[in-house]
């Protein structure tokens, strides 16, 4: 059932169709895109139909909103047991991606049961791969070639943490199940 996570600063929520120009912001920066497996969406519709597959499709993944009702990103298990993450330029170095993403993993293990995380990081984005690691991965494997982005090929680290080697959410969260209409 879907539901919200409250952190110290942030709610990680069910997508919803409001959530379209904020979320096509960050998904048409060439800047948050960067480590992303697709290029920049260059229309609205590009991002709707994101966002669409997202509100039917997941029950694990969260648009990231700022106490202030600010939609900074979103997190998630897109497919179990791989998380991905994706924030606003604006909001990132200030913790967030950090908070949610500890917040989603330990939800994940005490309450869901998952017995592992994993991530395909693009070996050249260091601030995702620290992070990761600062919340136990370890990488677990590599390969080239892995994902066209036009016409220039990424390459992929694979990170794996279990629930042992996770170091834990350093902010308190709580869950709320939540009817959806």
């Amino acid at each position: 059932m879907p539901g919200i996570i409250t952190t110290e600063r942030l709610t990680l929520r069910p997508a919803r169709a409001s959530d379209l120009e904020a979320m096509h912001e960050i998904l048409s920066s060439a800047h948050a895109m960067a480590f992303w497996s697709t290029l920049p969406h260059e229309k609205l519709d590009e991002t709707r139909l994101w966002l669409e597959g997202m509100m039917a499709t997941r029950n694990d993944d969260f648009i990231v909103e700022t106490k202030a009702g600010q939609v900074v990103g979103k997190v998630g298990f897109w497919a179990d047991p791989e998380i991905g993450y994706i924030l606003h330029p604006d909001a990132q170095g200030q913790g967030y991606a950090q908070e949610a993403v500890s917040a989603v993993i330990d939800r994940a293990f005490k309450d869901r049961g998952l017995n592992e995380a994993t991530a395909d990081v693009d070996p050249n984005n260091t601030s995702s791969r620290r992070l990761l690691e600062r919340l136990g991965f370890v990488v677990v494997g590599s390969a080239k070639k892995t994902y066209l982005l036009g016409h220039t090929w990424a390459d992929s680290l694979y990170l794996r943490c279990t629930p042992e080697t996770f170091t834990g959410a350093k902010t308190p969260w709580t869950w709320r199940a939540v009817q959806m209409a």
